[in-house]
């Protein structure tokens, strides 16, 4: 087995420390993120990252659209994104950790592509809750990927994002038929009827994990707010 080298570490809010990690491997160099004992982010789960921005790109219906991304990760979604919409689109990524984007930059540099440096992006460390709760009517798409899905590991950046308030926040962000994204590592039913119930149609995406479409499959909520 290929030893993983430590590359980095980096503070998160609530005290807990994140880690990333590479081990060389035949053809190219493997990443991983890692919070404790689990691992947040592999180099080679892109798959559904990747869906996050195509699935949503596809239901844009406006020539040049302003898309918020919350959560860099390993830049997936941004890179897919990017991909997909035209020169003059403009792409905000919120990243509540510096360190992420520093390991970009740094020693996942071949990883990202210069992706931070295209003339579309903008690159803001914060809360992304916080943009979308100044926001109105700014956005055509917000993408989240942020705390592993709404049932994810810190309560407190849930309830910002996908409570009732949250959502609230979120559909005033967008504009008409604009559409908010969100990753989850599974499905939520109940989430899915909070969505309903804040005035989104919805469409919910099983999508897989690797981007050659084996590996464990994830959610993908496309919710559309009204005209």
């Amino acid at each position: 087995m290929i030893a993983r080298e430590l590359l980095g570490t980096a503070s998160i809010p609530g005290g807990d420390e994140l880690k990333l990690f590479r081990r060389a491997l035949k053809g190219a160099d493997e990443y991983s993120i890692m919070l404790g004992r689990i691992e947040l982010m592999n180099s080679r789960l892109s798959g559904s990252e990747e869906a996050l921005a195509t699935l949503t790109c596809k239901r844009l219906a406006v020539k040049n659209p302003r898309i918020l991304i919350g959560g860099y990760g390993m830049g997936f979604t941004l890179r897919a994104a990017l991909a997909a919409l035209p020169p003059q689109a403009n792409v905000e990524v919120v990243e509540l950790i510096p360190a992420i984007v520093k390991w970009a930059r740094e020693p996942m540099a071949d990883l990202t592509q210069d992706c931070l440096d295209d003339s579309r992006v903008t690159i803001t460390t914060g809360d992304v809750s916080n943009v979308i709760n100044t926001a109105d009517r700014e956005y055509d798409a917000i993408l989240l990927d942020v705390d592993n899905g709404p049932d994810g590991l810190t309560h407190e950046a849930n309830d910002r994002l996908y409570s009732m308030a949250g959502l609230e926040k979120a559909k005033k962000a967008l504009r008409s038929n604009g559409i908010l994204a969100i990753w989850s590592s599974e499905s939520d039913s109940r989430f899915t009827r909070r969505l309903q119930k804040s005035g989104f149609a919805v469409d919910e995406e099983t999508v897989s994990a690797r981007s050659n479409g084996k590996g464990a499959k994830h959610t993908i909520w496309l919710a559309c707010k009204p005209a």
